[in-house]
């Protein structure tokens, strides 16, 4: 998970490196609109931005393309929230809930079948930990495993980014039945 600005997060699916080189690159034109314009850079301009550079890379012989999948999630004024994938060739498309990586097929059927228009943050954290419990190739889920963030609008209306740290992870494993609590020694 990558914050990339105050509004906006990403999953990554693929080479890191590349990965690592597309969201410099979203987090220093994000900056820019920022700078330039005084207000956070649209959401899906963003990603249409970086999906540009990805597929201006698939054009030309002597450059090879990015190996890396996207999921975008964030909020802006003029759409609320708003979930994006791109897939390496450079293709994005919104969603209301999609999965990228291992078994994304797995996922995203689980997902069609699960996810509900009114949906509450806190049911969309137990569908998401769900579909992962089901589709990840592991035994069990742990916290050490896996990580989980989210953007949401906190009670003044800003928006935030937030990593739950493992503890808590842990403990909302137990809660909705993804994993059995640790046996003390």
């Amino acid at each position: 998970m990558y914050k990339i600005d105050d509004h906006v997060a990403c999953a990554v699916a693929g080479i890191m490196s590349d990965a690592n080189i597309l969201i410099n690159t979203a987090r220093v034109a994000a900056q820019r609109y920022t700078f330039s314009y005084q207000t956070p850079m649209p959401v899906e301009q963003l990603v249409q931005s970086l999906c540009d550079t990805k597929q201006g890379y698939t054009q030309f012989g002597g450059l090879r393309p990015f190996g890396v999948s996207f999921l975008f999630a964030g909020w802006d004024k003029n759409y609320g929230f708003q979930l994006y994938m791109s897939d390496p060739s450079g293709n994005y498309g919104g969603w209301k809930a999609a999965a990228v990586g291992a078994n994304n097929q797995a996922a995203q059927s689980m997902l069609k079948q699960d996810y509900k228009e009114e949906i509450s943050r806190e049911e969309a954290v137990q569908l998401a930990l769900k579909v992962l419990s089901k589709t990840m190739d592991s035994t069990s889920l742990t916290a050490e495993k896996l990580e989980l963030a989210e953007v949401f609008l906190d009670d003044g209306g800003k928006v935030k980014y937030q990593v739950c740290s493992p503890e808590n992870l842990g403990k909302m494993l137990v809660k909705y039945g993804v994993t059995q609590a640790p046996v003390d020694t």
